[in-house]
């Protein structure tokens, strides 16, 4: 977890008042969930995420993503389950204690030792270099920041109108509201040891370390967890396919299967999903 984190854990009070009163809040029924597997070794498990006992609708990120929840130091996103792994929230999917600490990362040496990973072998030649045109194997650099324009949402205001979408679209059809520790939304897959990207990246504070500078650079903010998937929203997304290309690379560092199994390429990505998108969606298999 974040240093943040461990110095006060505002779930201790949930734990007891799991509606949330004594801190200005009125939450709908939900439990405190502890750090998996303490309590093997004789000791208390610590408070990690409060989850709603049922699935929340449209307006419930925007009525509990509010100041009094950010003063108590929470942050508030959806868990969404999958067939097969419903309430996988509640199977020791989550390692805390497995991930580093953002505040010791920075962003484009890690981004720039993902792309490492993820550039085609010389040896597939022309088809390789087509997936990352128009770059080449060297690191591209960090994307420039968007531009949200005078009359441009609100971050948070853009996480919830998020929410509600992918609601009412059916993207997150039964989400449960979840309140975890963390000073800011891009340290929340941190905060509760998420394992999404797994198969690919172990410590999450890396994950982390990308979301802040895209919280900075592009008013990115965390909206939604699932078993192995990320939903942003993007108060300021690059409005043109020439400043969606470099920030598409970002996304393939990170999350390469997005273009391997998706667009199949850097260029067609950034068209199709980058270019003036309120939403980014990221998945790891």
């Amino acid at each position: 977890m974040s240093k943040s984190a461990k110095a006060y854990n505002p779930l201790s009070v949930l734990a007891d008042d799991p509606q949330g009163r004594s801190l200005g809040l009125e939450l709908p029924p939900g439990a405190v969930i502890g750090t998996p597997g303490r309590r093997r070794w004789g000791k208390t498990a610590e408070p990690l995420v409060w989850v709603s006992d049922e699935a929340v609708g449209i307006g419930a990120l925007a009525a509990h993503r509010s100041p009094a929840l950010a003063a108590a130091g929470l942050q508030a996103v959806l868990f969404q389950d999958r067939r097969g792994l419903e309430r996988w929230w509640q199977d020791r999917e989550f390692s805390p204690e497995r991930m580093s600490d953002p505040d010791d990362h920075h962003v484009e040496p890690v981004l720039r030792e993902f792309w490492g990973r993820v550039v085609p072998d010389p040896e597939e030649g022309e088809e390789g270099e087509e997936i990352i045109a128009p770059f080449g194997r060297d690191w591209p650099g960090l994307a420039d920041p968007g531009s949200a324009g005078p009359d441009g949402p609100d971050p948070e205001a853009a996480a919830c109108a998020l929410a509600d979408e992918l609601i009412e679209e059916g993207a997150l059809p039964a989400p449960r509201l979840a309140l975890v520790p963390a000073g800011r939304p891009a340290d929340v897959p941190t905060a509760v040891g998420w394992g999404g990207p797994t198969n690919y990246e172990n410590d999450t504070a890396l994950i982390s370390t990308v979301l802040r500078s895209w919280e900075d650079r592009f008013g990115a903010r965390v909206v939604a967890l699932g078993f192995d998937e990320l939903h942003l929203s993007v108060a300021a997304p690059p409005r043109t396919v020439v400043r969606a290309l470099p920030v598409a690379a970002e996304h393939f560092a990170l999350a390469p299967d997005n273009i391997w199994q998706g667009s199949g390429s850097i260029r067609a990505y950034a068209d199709e999903t980058v270019t003036g998108s309120g939403h980014w969606g990221f998945w790891w298999d």
